[in-house]
């Protein structure tokens, strides 16, 4: 068993986290029950927290051999502690480099994976660079910014193996990404900041997914929210959706809370920091590096806010709600999570060409269906007469 963690004996308390969040996710539940993974072997990069760490013990549940490799400033120490101790080979702890995370997930592909459940791209991408595919049949992506540089791959020829998308699923982009997303990085903002968002104004760089999370629940908050915007129909849909739309360096001066909700490198820049209202808070809701230009003798005040004269930035400039809180609310992350594990199902179940492509319907249906199952909720049925005129394509 591939083990490299910080302290084994946290394993209790990363235990009943994980016991507690399994508590609200039905839907995995059930699926962990219906996969059949004997004898594929299984690499996991996510945040290592408790939903993830279910993810894992489903995955091994199934009989899939699961081995975890996650960031260190994304990794919790005992929850890490927690699966070493269940069986599952585990390569992340607290407070590694970035050279130290990228060694650690070279151990995990030199252990010869048959699929990879990947966030941010982070480990295919540097299988292709590094030439350590191995007997990889395909893996699944859970972000548009891991997605953007992939689809990129597929387009000039170099992806060499098959991806599912699965972050573009519809129980994945229109739950995690709005409801989940957007409420956990408000509230680990808050937390941070101590900031009481009635009546302050909220700038939300970005009017994705994402983007109209933070929006909603800052908006739901009290706050007053404005969008800046480069893409023409996003930037209509906020203004229809009742919020104002500003460039973002004419934004920045009424921001109280910034955020970069886009999923791209530089979209605040030193420019727009300097034009910030004396006082702001700036938060990352996105996925990637630089999103918030690196601004360097910043003060640490408090955990998780650093002081750069006049502005303050949460959580180094990471994604807030991973690097600062526990991520997405649990009963969100069990629809992500189950379609990830489908997608595993889905990969070693058959050969798919290089590219990447979208989880199948039917998968998607399943989370859905299940989810309703076991809120208790029932939907109509389409009549005969519905479905002939539906089929008839009038």
């Amino acid at each position: 068993m591939l083990t490299e963690i910080a302290d084994p004996g946290l394993w209790p308390g990363g235990a009943d986290r994980i016991a507690w969040a399994r508590r609200f996710m039905p839907v995995l539940g059930a699926l962990s029950e219906e996969l059949d993974l004997d004898g594929w072997r299984v690499g996991l990069v996510l945040v290592l927290e408790p939903k993830t760490a279910n993810l894992a013990l489903a995955l091994r549940d199934a009989g899939a051999e699961v081995i975890v490799h996650c960031p260190g400033r994304e990794t919790s120490d005992d929850v890490a502690a927690a699966l070493a101790h269940a069986g599952v080979s585990v390569l992340a702890r607290s407070g590694t480099t970035r050279a130290e995370d990228d060694d650690l997930a070279r151990r995990l592909l030199d252990a010869g994976l048959d699929a990879l459940v990947d966030d941010g791209s982070r480990v295919i991408r540097l299988a292709h660079a590094e030439d350590r595919l191995g007997p990889l049949r395909g893996a699944a992506e859970e972000t548009t910014s891991g997605l953007r540089p992939l689809r990129v791959m597929a387009a000039d020829g170099t992806l060499r193996v098959p991806v599912l998308a699965v972050n573009d699923a519809r129980c994945k982009v229109l739950f995690d990404n709005v409801h989940g997303t957007g409420q956990s990085c408000v509230m680990a903002a808050l937390d941070l900041s101590g900031l009481e968002l009635d009546g302050l104004t909220c700038v939300v760089a970005g009017y994705g997914h994402v983007g109209q999370g933070v929006a909603r629940y800052a908006a739901a908050l009290g706050a007053q929210v404005v969008v800046s915007e480069v893409d023409p129909f996003a930037a209509l849909r906020a203004h229809h959706d009742g919020l104002r739309v500003l460039p973002l360096i004419d934004a920045c001066p009424e921001a109280d809370l910034l955020f970069s909700a886009t999923g791209v490198a530089g979209t605040i820049t030193a420019g727009h920091l300097a034009a910030l209202k004396p006082g702001a808070f700036v938060a990352v809701a996105g996925g990637v590096e630089d999103e918030v230009e690196r601004t360097p003798g910043g003060r640490p005040v408090r955990p998780g806010v650093t002081d750069h004269g006049g502005w303050y930035l949460l959580a180094e400039g990471e994604c807030v709600n991973c690097a600062a809180a526990e991520g997405n609310p649990i009963e969100i992350m069990d629809l992500s999570l189950s379609l990830q594990a489908l997608a595993v199902g889905h990969l070693l179940g058959r050969r798919l060409p290089p590219g990447v492509h979208l989880l199948p319907d039917e998968l998607d249906e399943r989370v859905a269906r299940l989810k309703l199952d076991a809120l208790g909720v029932r939907l109509d049925r389409a009549t005969d007469r519905q479905r002939a005129f539906l089929d008839r394509g009038l």
